[in-house]
């Protein structure tokens, strides 16, 4: 039927909280097969479960491993898992800056390059990279993380000028603000000023960021690659 997604195996990273979890939920009721490489924490009833680092290859082979003989070759994979470190940049060490890069950026990697090779010779996969609406808006504090959620959109449009031609397609969708714990935690009066910003005039649900995925991973988005599909409100518009 037009519209429908067949059934695929599918990875979310960091599915154990907020929009990670999101987003298994709903590639779960999509029909898919969904599995997690995650640190800690429990996840989404049906999901399956592979602990693993996305900072070390040899735990993200083993987690690969663990995924493909419980629901056969990823076809589907979804980089959410990330760390903020937040800091003035003068202040900000090496460690902040390196671990931020290693998990944002270089776990989008690792994940994305072990899946390919599955991907390829089935002729057919989607990747979608999560980042952010500071990777073109920046944000103060923020070097670290919006330099390795800008990274993720160079990443995304060379897997597909790679592979494009292998029914792989590489996208990026980028949050606004979005209700989670995180942003529940800041004080009323940041929070308003946040809304302020934002021309829809609400914070995003993780549902909103997860309806963006189930397209971007649907057979109906074959022809869209190389994207960066903004969730956000219209923050960023123009950035």
């Amino acid at each position: 039927m037009k519209g429908m997604s067949t059934s695929r195996s599918a990875l979310v990273t960091g599915a154990n909280r907020g929009i990670g979890r999101a987003i298994a939920e709903r590639l779960l009721a999509d029909g898919h097969k969904v599995a997690s490489i995650h640190r800690s924490g429990t996840l989404p009833a049906g999901v399956f479960s592979a602990i693993g680092d996305v900072t070390d290859t040899e735990s993200v082979d083993a987690a690969f491993a663990a995924i493909e003989a419980h629901q056969g070759p990823v076809e589907i994979v979804v980089a959410n898992a990330g760390i903020t470190r937040d800091q003035l940049l003068m202040r900000m060490s090496d460690a902040d800056f390196e671990d931020v890069m290693d998990t944002n950026l270089g776990g989008a990697f690792r994940v994305s390059r072990r899946a390919v090779k599955s991907m390829i010779r089935a002729r057919h996969g989607r990747i979608v990279l999560v980042s952010s609406v500071v990777a073109m808006y920046g944000g103060p504090g923020q070097v670290n993380y919006s330099a390795s959620k800008s990274g993720l959109i160079g990443m995304a449009r060379s897997i597909t000028r790679e592979l494009g031609a292998r029914n792989i397609t590489a996208n990026v969708v980028a949050p606004g603000f979005i209700t989670t714990d995180m942003t529940d935690a800041l004080p009323q009066a940041q929070q308003d000023a946040y809304r302020a910003a934002i021309p829809a005039a609400r914070f995003g649900t993780t549902e909103d960021v997860a309806a963006a995925i189930s397209f971007l991973t649907s057979d109906d988005a074959g022809y869209i690659s190389g994207a960066v599909v903004p969730v956000d409100g219209g923050l960023g518009m123009g950035h």
